[in-house]
Formats: structure tokens, C-alpha cells, sequence
């Protein structure tokens, strides 16, 4: 099978998979609920802490003469949050399904991939808001949110100045003026499109020492965009250069850790399916149905695992 009839028609299976029967299904939804749970909650922490944060976030003493927070504030955003959501969890999460479904025709592997996209971008973003609420840095616009009163001044003879000379003191827009670090459309951006280049790449066999050049093009498509979404921070002037970089390697970080709970290096040769559920197969199951390059029991033989555990690489239709 050539690398375009895989990309047209999905990976060979040279292996029978049975169906798993509804038994099996419920008790592998009930294993996985605390995941989904855990990661619902997550979200709804993130919505209740970004929805309260503004007044208690910390805010640091500036400059008025730092020409770093000078620039003009951009009432419409090049990519708004809405939109940015779209593209770094709508998007993937839409060709997750696509290529689980129809290109790889499992149901375990949406599972996987939507239970490792969506934790990786709720990890992410609970991190990030943190961090803005502790860290308290000006965004390159803040002094035009801040309008200081006239003749407002640095504290002499040797000082910085804080809110009390801005005109506005509360509200929104002066509150989100001083969560500039990191940036949170970079950090989301990288861990959702960060998230699909590793599950293309998997996909694909990336690394298949074929060198196929468009397999390339294909995986780094979604970084790229992650990358323009974080350059166009910059753009509007709501961050600053170091900002955008600690936001993307962050979400980047976090896409790591999470892919490779659900699914195996993509150096591995079943890069394209991901870990076998945690409930194993019965053994009679497991000798007729094997999937992969395990046992069938959650766990390649010690000669395959890397780490010498229970790590098997399998796959398993719903």
C-alpha cells in the first residue's frame, strides 16, 4: 500500500479487531469517567476563575516614561478568544473524530484523542491563569487603558508608579491590563494545535524513514497556525515578544505530557494507535483479538516495553 492510498483510505490492518460488545463498552465509559469528569470540572474552574480574577489580580508598579506600554489599546482583536477557541480546540477536535471515525474507523481512538486534546487545553489554561493573576505584568497597552491623570509622575526621587495615578482604577479592561504574562491565546493555541500535529504525526508515521516530504507539510500546518495566533498578540499590542514565547512553550509543554498519556511516542512503529484501555480483554478475548503490538492485556511484553511496564500500544472498536 502506497503512502497516498494510507492517506486516502487509512492505515492496513493486516489484523481482525471484534467489535466490543455493550458490557465491555459501559465498563470502559465508567473507567474513563473520572478523566472526562476531571476535566469538565477543570473547565468550569477556568470559566469561574477568569470570571472573578480581574480585581484580585496582583498589579505591578510601572513606569510612566516604559515606552514598552505606550502602545494604542486595539478595541477589535485580529483573534478573539472565541475564535481562538475554535481554531485550537474546534478544529482539532472536528478532525480527531474525522480521521478516528472514518480514516481509522475506531471509536477508541476518538476517545483518546478528544480526552487528550480537551485535558491538554483545560491544563493549560488553568496554568496560565494562574500565572497571570500572581505575575501582574502591564500588557504593551496598558497605559492607554490606564489614561493617567494629568501631571502624573514616577514616585521621587527614585520610584515607579502604580494604579493610583491611572484615571480608571476599576473594571475590566484596567484589571485584564495587567495579565500580560503569558499570554493565553499562545499557550491555548499550541496546546490544541500543538495536540493535532502529534496526533497527525502519529497518524502518518511521521518518522517511517520513508522521508515522505508532505507528511511534513501536513504535521507542522497546525503549528504554524498556533504560531500565527501567537504572533498576532503582538500584533494587536497585548503582549509582549517574551510573553507570546513563555505562552507557547508552555502549551507546548503541556501538549507533550498530556499526548503521551493516551498514546505512544511517535518514533514508535503503532504510533498510530493509541495505549489499550485500562480494563484488559478476558484471555480468552485477548488470543483471539489482538490488537497491536501487545499482549492484549494492557501491556507489550517486557522485550517491547520501553519502560518495562504495562504500556501497550493497541486499539480497540466500539
Amino acid at each position: 500500500m502506497t503512502f497516498m492510498d494510507r492517506l486516502l483510505h487509512g492505515p492496513e490492518r493486516q489484523r481482525h479487531v471484534a467489535p466490543t460488545d455493550n458490557r465491555r463498552r459501559a465498563q470502559l465509559l465508567l473507567s474513563y469517567l473520572p478523566d472526562w469528569l476531571l476535566t469538565v470540572i477543570v473547565l468550569v474552574l477556568i470559566a469561574v476563575l477568569t470570571e472573578h480574577s480581574d480585581s484580585a489580580g496582583y498589579k505591578r508598579e510601572f513606569s510612566l516614561t516604559d515606552t514598552s506600554i505606550q502602545h494604542t489599546f486595539a478595541v477589535k482583536e485580529r483573534i478573539s478568544f472565541g475564535l481562538d477557541i475554535g481554531l485550537a480546540a474546534g478544529v482539532p477536535a472536528v478532525i480527531i473524530i474525522f480521521v478516528g471515525l472514518i480514516w481509522n474507523r475506531s471509536f477508541w481512538d476518538v476517545h483518546a484523542g478528544l480526552l487528550g486534546l480537551f485535558l491538554s487545553c483545560s491544563i493549560t489554561t488553568v496554568i496560565t491563569q494562574v500565572i497571570k493573576i500572581c505575575v501582574g505584568r502591564p500588557r504593551p497597552d496598558m497605559l492607554s487603558r490606564c489614561l493617567p491623570i494629568a501631571g502624573a509622575a514616577n514616585a521621587e526621587p527614585f520610584g515607579l508608579a502604580t494604579i493610583a495615578v491611572c484615571t480608571v482604577q476599576t473594571g475590566h479592561i484596567i484589571d485584564d491590563g495587567f495579565k500580560s504574562f503569558p499570554s493565553g491565546h499562545s499557550s491555548f493555541a499550541f496546546a490544541g494545535l500543538g495536540f493535532l500535529s502529534f496526533y497527525m504525526a502519529g497518524k502518518m508515521h511521521l518518522y517511517d524513514t520513508r522521508g515522505h516530504a508532505i507528511k511534513a507539510w501536513i504535521c507542522i500546518a497546525p503549528w504554524t497556525g498556533a504560531g500565527l495566533i501567537a504572533i498576532s498578540r503582538t500584533m494587536d499590542y497585548r503582549h509582549h515578544a517574551t510573553d507570546v514565547i513563555a505562552g507557547s512553550l508552555l502549551g507546548t509543554a503541556i501538549t507533550v505530557l498530556t499526548y503521551h498519556l493516551y498514546y505512544p511516542s511517535i518514533l514508535n512503529p503503532s504510533c498510530d494507535l493509541p495505549y489499550s484501555p485500562r480494563i484488559p480483554r478476558t484471555l480468552l478475548a485477548s488470543s483471539t483479538n489482538r490488537v497491536g503490538n501487545g499482549n492484549g492485556n494492557g501491556g507489550i511484553e517486557d522485550d517491547q516495553s520501553p519502560c518495562g511496564n504495562d504500556t501497550e500500544t493497541g486499539g480497540e472498536q466500539w
